[in-house]
């Protein structure tokens, strides 16, 4: 069978992903907001989904241009051009995305303050801002953000309603775990102040925050090294705060997993039959699990 570039080009130009710019185009061109709308925020039609896949692939190559130009910048001047022409091509690509979001959504402003909205501005200003501030390049991996879009693409939907069982057991934990954070924050600055008493300035305890800086980063098991004690007795302490980290590491994973499972127990006992009114139900149980009744939605 012999090979034809134009076949092969005809059917690249006529994947769905490519095709879904001619949607966009065709959209604009009629001033067509209704069906901008649909391709923009929407994923229940095809041309939606595509063009948000699309849009993920465009975020994941912007970013590895950035990261990319970091690494090559000072060395290899032509591809860093080329880079900094790519990264300006990409923002003016989202810019123009942002502007048809407001343009095509029923609420713009109601978009603009949404979370969504203002990761999608945050997107594109950090490039506008690196004409007149230096640094601001780097604030272009928030565009990492906007990959939060992939749980929309990938109709997992279904998943929050376990993370905000996460959530709302870390809310109705909130108090146990301040309790213990105020704890070990006093015990650290016991630890601390006691270190600078017996190492003292010419051990690298220089004053009290810096006994309490090593303490923490040693009550967490991090130990960095940069201060370390130099005399028996102060060894014995941090001997002491080491046992002290071990001991109490496990403690806000208890709390947060006592809350879990008491969130879980609230869960089941709100599923009832119609019929018994026997509750403790699992959350996907369709049949009561004493006479059988169907428990609905």
């Amino acid at each position: 069978m012999k090979f034809k570039l134009p076949a092969v080009v005809e059917r690249w130009n006529a994947h769905p992903l490519l095709a879904t710019w001619d949607d966009v185009l065709a959209a604009w061109k009629a001033r067509d907001k209704s069906r901008m709308h649909s391709l923009l925020f929407g994923l229940e039609t095809d041309a939606g989904h595509h063009f948000a896949v699309l849009l993920m692939l465009f975020i994941t190559t912007s970013v590895l241009v950035v990261m990319l130009d970091s690494v090559i910048i000072g060395s290899a001047p032509r591809l860093h051009i080329f880079l900094v022409v790519l990264e300006w091509a990409f923002t003016l690509l989202f810019t123009a995305e942002y502007a048809l979001r407001l343009w095509c959504s029923p609420r713009p402003m109601r978009y603009a303050r949404s979370f969504f909205g203002m990761v999608d501005l945050l997107a594109v200003v950090p490039t506008y801002l690196a004409l007149f501030l230096g640094g601001a390049h780097s604030l272009l991996m928030i565009r990492l953000l906007r990959m939060l879009r992939i749980f929309r693409i990938l109709r997992m939907s279904e998943y929050w309603s376990e993370g905000n069982l996460l959530l709302r057991s870390l809310y109705a934990a909130r108090r146990k775990i301040l309790v213990f954070l105020f704890t070990v924050f006093v015990a650290a600055t016991i630890f601390g102040a006691l270190m600078y008493a017996v190492e003292g300035p010419e051990h690298g305890f220089t004053s009290i925050p810096r006994g309490v800086y090593w303490a923490i980063i040693t009550i967490t098991t991090v130990g960095f090294g940069d201060v370390v004690p130099q005399t028996a007795l102060g060894q014995a302490i941090a001997s002491l705060v080491m046992l002290v980290g071990y001991s109490v590491i496990a403690v806000p994973t208890g709390i947060f997993t006592s809350e879990v499972l008491e969130e879980l127990r609230r869960q089941r006992m709100t599923k009832s039959c119609p019929a018994c009114q026997v509750a403790d139900h699992e959350n996907d149980a369709n049949f009561c699990r004493h006479c059988g009744e169907g428990l609905g939605k």
